[in-house]
């Protein structure tokens, strides 16, 4: 089981170093996908021993995650891992996704910071929180999925089963779109738990998203777009069906 670790960063020099180091410890692939960092990232990336795909400009986390798995693809992975790059992901827990990739029972192995609360610490930003929650129930309730927690970045994915998607959400909502996609090819889904850490609650989304209002209408807008979308396939999950007309002349815009 060949598998890929993926980390998308952008302007994280205070934490690209010692991440990548704990990650190696564990991984033999690494890719970094630097969206366009502006700081002393890019410089830093040399120091270690792993692949680089390097965005001029800022295209958002969702394109760094469509990046990283068109490399496994093309590169033969059975699985990527992707981890963010800002502590909030501890590089040692790579071995618990591996063992669940390696049981050959699923096709999407997600973290959860919500599982197993026990013993934390840390807590998110009230805000954050309320978000995710909202959004992680409306996943559920239009799927009839039990996500307790859709936006955590830790994940692993089977590559082939990538593959039958058509992903293309370039922004912080990709997850929106994962999940929905996910379901409609009636992907083998697993949560486990991972560490809540934060060490930055004041870390910025940029911009109008740094909005709650419109962070969360955003989530809401490729959520709904997707289940439109996918409405056919969702109803008969797993079917083969082309995107609606309404989805394929978005995508088109896109």
């Amino acid at each position: 089981m060949r598998t890929l670790v993926a980390i998308p960063v952008y302007n994280e020099q205070r934490y690209i170093e010692p991440v990548l180091s704990r990650v190696l410890e564990h991984a033999d692939n690494v890719l970094v996908i630097d969206d366009g960092s502006t700081d002393n990232t890019p410089c830093l990336l040399p120091n270690h021993p792993v692949e680089v795909i390097r965005h001029a400009t800022n295209r958002g986390y969702g394109h760094s995650l469509l990046d990283a798995f068109r490399w496994a693809a093309v590169d033969g992975f059975d699985w990527v891992i992707t981890i963010d790059c800002d502590e909030q992901h501890e590089p040692e827990s790579i071995p618990q996704f591996l063992e669940a990739a390696e049981s050959d029972q699923y096709d999407v192995i997600s973290g959860s910071r919500y599982l197993d609360l026990e013993g934390t610490a840390d807590t998110p930003p009230p805000n954050r929180r309320a978000i995710n929650i909202s959004i992680t129930n409306e996943i559920n309730d239009q799927l009839d999925m039990t996500l307790t927690d859709a936006f955590c970045g830790f994940k692993a994915y089977r590559v082939d089963a990538l593959k039958r998607m058509e992903l293309n959400e370039p922004g912080y909502a990709f997850p929106m779109q994962f999940w929905v996609q996910a379901f409609a090819q009636s992907l083998r889904i697993t949560e486990i738990p991972v560490s809540l850490i934060y060490n930055d609650p004041t870390r910025t989304f940029g911009g109008p998203l740094d909005q709650d209002e419109t962070r969360l209408a955003y989530y809401r807008e490729v959520l709904h777009r997707e289940l439109r979308c996918h409405a056919r396939m969702i109803a008969e999950p797993g079917m083969a069906s082309p995107l609606t007309a309404e989805c394929s002349a978005w995508c088109q815009c896109k």
